[in-house]
């Protein structure tokens, strides 16, 4: 890319371009957990209303790791992570805080947005998994490939990171409640649904690359970086 240096993901600047996509991300996460909850049938499969923004967290994920390096990702994450806990701790203290007596909605409010304790940590596990992994392996790739070919990093990553998302949601979301085959059936329609969004958003994803490394000047190679999820170090 034109401008773009290559450097080292912990030599990643903090731009307000990097802050605009973080503060994506995040909203972006937050947002696919509260709508979750509302069943969608599209085309005889069964989703949830997540669908029509979590994915884009992936793409942001490959965006951030792609420019700015799987360390400055890893922080993303996290951070997303954090915000997210946050919501759910204040939407579960809203719950228990006693109704106005006019207030007749109480029922409604625990139904959306009171999720169950095993949703809520199916969800936080599948998302830890399956961002880190989507990110670890792009970095790889990148590394790999001399970063060419950006659509394979992309759709590849995201096929390992949805793929393991998917798993792991539905197994310790329902495990014992559905059958085997439908456990089954529900992980691949959500693998690949989720994983032909990105594949088409593809030349999207081009775009934003391709604009965040010429305006910020940086290319992140992952050559030196330590690949603990568990840190949030900028190495």
């Amino acid at each position: 890319m034109e401008n773009a240096q290559p450097t080292t993901s912990a030599q990643a600047p903090i731009s307000y371009r990097f802050i605009v996509v973080v503060a994506i991300f995040v909203t972006c996460l937050i947002t696919s957990n509260i709508i979750a909850t509302k069943i969608i049938a599209v085309s005889g499969l069964l989703l949830t209303a997540a669908i029509v923004i979590f994915p884009v967290s992936y793409i942001i994920g490959d965006v951030l790791t792609e420019v700015y390096g799987y360390a400055r990702a890893r922080q993303v994450i996290w951070l997303g992570f954090l915000g997210n806990f946050i919501a759910v701790v204040a939407i579960w203290l809203g719950g228990l805080l006693p109704a106005a007596a006019f207030w007749e909605h109480q029922a409604a409010y625990d139904a959306i947005l009171g999720a169950a304790p095993r949703i809520l940590v199916a969800s936080f596990l599948a998302y830890l998994v399956g961002e880190f992994a989507n990110s670890y392996v792009l970095a790889k790739m990148k590394i790999a490939s001399a970063g060419r070919r950006l659509w394979a990093r992309t759709i590849g990553s995201t096929l390992v990171g949805q793929g393991l998302d998917s798993v792991i949601f539905v197994v310790v979301a329902f495990a014992g409640i559905l059958p085997v085959k439908a456990l089954a059936i529900a992980i691949v329609t959500q693998w690949l649904v989720k994983s032909a969004y990105e594949a088409l958003a593809t030349p999207i994803t081009y775009v934003v690359v391709g604009y965040l490394k010429r305006k910020d000047g940086v290319d992140a190679f992952d050559t030196d970086t330590r690949f603990n999820p568990l840190t949030v170090s900028g190495e």
